[in-house]
């Protein structure tokens, strides 16, 4: 098929969020934007009028949880764009930048442990928004997960975050009962009796919080709500799982630190067209941390 459009325009209007659509010359699928894939219901109407006055009528989500306006003509880009923004809405997600964050339902959840909407959005805002004119070796995603079901994937991120809670265990308030709720509440069976004593391997918990308010005696009360971090993930051609960084973080400034100096160390250290799993692999992830901790 001979394109009608230009190779050079094809990639200007690919770097305002319009994809060429493969199966003709002059169509492509314009990105909406969404905030961890959350909109308002006015939203959705200002999308869906979008969808049939200058697209096909259809519109499809992407992976990333951004919305595709199907089959608008070249021609309708600039008008297209016009009115969304008129509904405060921008198209985008595309080159070598910050992604939009994507995160799952944590703050309603049942399983939840941290305000994944909130956090998500304030991520969203500095890095995705804030950084918008920051050019890097490649392209960045980010992922935040309420608990260790890990259901949006943080780990196959450039850097996920995941809810966390850590439990603190008092034995000398364990009592052996013979069926014991921590134990039982565990969904990773790490949770044990050792000797007549509740034991939780700090190593082999992943701090889900199920065990929470289980012990009536006292023996697994505290706990300390936390995040944790994962570097150099990657899914694609070639995938790659992130690791976690050594240590629990306590508040939401202290990960929004470590994700800007990831960017950064990324935009300086890194070689154009490497992901960042491949810079976290050359540089060595125990050297990466250190930087990334400030040490």
């Amino acid at each position: 098929m001979e394109y009608t459009v230009s190779a050079e325009e094809i990639k200007r209007v690919k770097g305002l969020g319009f994809l060429q659509d493969k199966r003709y010359p002059d169509v492509f699928n314009a990105r909406v934007i969404t905030v961890n894939g959350k909109i308002t219901a006015a939203q959705h109407r200002a999308i869906a009028e979008a969808c049939e006055k200058y697209g096909s009528g259809e519109a499809a989500m992407t992976v990333r949880l951004t919305i595709e306006i199907q089959g608008v003509k070249y021609e309708n880009i600039e008008p297209l764009r016009a009115f969304l923004a008129e509904r405060g809405l921008t198209t985008g997600g595309t080159g070598k930048k910050v992604r939009p964050v994507v995160s799952c339902k944590g703050t309603t959840c049942q399983y939840g442990l941290i305000d994944t909407f909130s956090l998500s959005e304030k991520i969203h805002k500095r890095f995705y928004e804030g950084m918008r004119g920051v050019v890097l070796p490649h392209k960045f995603k980010i992922a935040v997960g309420g608990c260790p079901n890990n259901c949006v994937k943080p780990d196959l991120n450039d850097v996920g975050v995941i809810g966390q809670r850590v439990p603190s265990v008092y034995a000398d308030k364990c009592r052996g009962c013979k069926k014991c709720r921590v134990e039982s509440a565990c969904p990773i069976k790490t949770a044990h009796l050792e000797g007549g004593k509740i034991v939780i391997s700090p190593d082999a918990c992943n701090h889900c919080g199920r065990c929470k308010n289980m012990c009536p005696f006292g023996a697994v009360t505290d706990y300390a709500d936390g995040y944790k971090i994962y570097l150099g993930g990657r899914w694609g051609k070639r995938v790659a799982q992130g690791r976690a960084m050594s240590r629990i973080f306590a508040g939401e400034e202290e990960v929004m630190s470590v994700i800007e100096r990831a960017i950064f160390l990324f935009r300086d250290e890194g070689k154009d067209g490497e992901r960042f799993a491949d810079t976290v692999a050359r540089l060595g992830f125990e050297n990466v941390e250190r930087k990334l901790l400030g040490e």
